[in-house]
C-alpha cells in the first residue's frame, strides 16, 4: 500500500528544493562563527574531602571523558567554565551519589567542531588507549550529520562503529549518546529550511535511539528541552532564543547549566543501577 503522507513529504521537499539550497548557503555565509572557547580541557578533581564517610570498598576513581562536536566542545560559551564540561563537573563534584562513591574524579574533553560521526569514530581510533577503564563516556553527536546529509545506513553503521571501540577500546562501562537538538527550533536555521532540518535530525535521532536500545551499556538520553525552559521562566513562557547562542545555533551558557544538571541526574541513575547490580 502506498504511504501517501511520505509521497507527499517528498513532492513537497522537491518543490522547495531550490529555497533549502538558497537558505542553507545564506546560513554559512551570514552566520556568525563562533570559536571553541579556551580552558581546561582534562583535570582530576578529588572528592575524598567530602564530608560524607566513605566505604573502603567504594574508595575509587571515577574516570569521565566527553567526546563530541561543537556542543560537547562549549562553543557558544566564553570559557571552558561556562561550558558544558565547566557545568558538568562542578555538579558531579557536589553530588551525594558520586561523592559516596568515588574519592577522585578523572576528566576529559575530547570534541571539535564540526565533527560527524565520522570523525569522531576516526577520533576515538588514534586516541591512545587509556590507562584505566573509562567508566562514563558522554556523546554529543549527530548535528553535522544532518546538516551534511549522511545517509539513514551510513549514520547507523557510524553509530555501530563507535559503541564497538568505545567498548573494546576504552573499555567504557556506560556509554551516553545525547540525544540531538531540536533544530527545527534553532532560530539561525529560517522556515521552511528548518522543518526539513529538524525532521532529518529526528529520523538520525530515532535511529539513535534504536541502536542504544539493542547494546548493553549503551544509553540514549533523551534531553527535555521544554523542562530547561519551563525552569528558566518558572512557569511562565519565554523566548526560546535564550537558550542559545549569539550565532542561534548553538547552546547558551544558560543551556549548558541545564543540560549539565540533566546529564548528571542521567549518571547518577545508571551508576547506582550498576552498584545494586554488583551488590545482588
Amino acid at each position: 500500500m502506498v504511504d501517501t503522507n511520505k509521497l507527499t513529504s517528498i513532492a513537497k521537499d522537491v518543490l522547495f528544493a531550490p529555497v533549502y539550497l538558497y537558505q542553507g548557503r545564506k546560513i554559512k555565509r551570514e552566520t556568525v562563527r563562533l570559536p571553541e572557547p579556551n580552558g581546561e580541557r582534562h583535570g582530576m578533581v578529588d572528592l575524598s574531602k567530602a564530608d560524607i564517610r566513605l566505604s573502603s570498598k567504594n574508595q575509587e576513581m571515577l574516570n569521565l571523558m566527553v567526546v563530541g562536536d561543537s556542543a560537547a566542545a562549549g562553543v557558544g560559551s566564553q570559557t571552558q567554565q561556562e561550558a558544558l564540561v565547566g557545568n558538568l563537573i562542578p555538579i558531579l563534584e557536589q553530588n551525594e551519589v558520586i561523592r559516596s562513591n568515588f574519592t577522585q574524579l578523572n576528566w576529559s574533553l575530547q570534541a571539535t567542531t564540526g565533527h560527524t560521526s565520522f570523525d569522531i569514530l576516526r577520533r576515538l581510533y588514534v586516541l591512545a588507549t587509556p590507562d584505566q577503564p573509562i567508566d562514563v563516556m558522554l556523546l554529543s553527536v549527530g548535528v553535522n550529520d544532518t546538516t551534511s546529509n549522511v545517509s539513514v545506513h551510513k549514520w547507523q553503521q557510524q553509530i555501530e562503529d563507535i559503541i564497538n571501540i568505545a567498548q573494546r577500546k576504552f573499555g567504557v562501562r556506560e556509554l551516553i549518546f545525547l540525544s540531538l537538538p531540536p533544530m527545527a527550533q534553532m532560530p539561525a536555521i529560517p522556515t521552511p529550511l528548518n522543518n526539513f532540518v529538524g525532521a532529518k535530525a529526528s529520523i538520525l535521532d530515532e535511529i539513535l535511539q534504536q541502536v542504544c536500545a539493542a547494546h548493553d551499556g549503551v544509553n540514549y538520553m533523551a534531553t527535555d528541552f521544554a523542562r530547561m525552559i519551563s525552569e528558566h521562566g518558572n512557569g511562565q513562557p519565554i523566548d526560546i532564543s535564550v537558550m542559545f547562542a549569539s550565532d542561534g545555533f548553538h547552546p547558551s551558557s544558560l543551556m549548558y547549566g541545564y543540560w549539565a544538571q540533566q546529564i548528571v541526574e542521567n549518571i547518577t541513575q545508571l551508576l547506582d543501577s550498576s552498584a545494586a547490580q554488583r551488590d545482588c
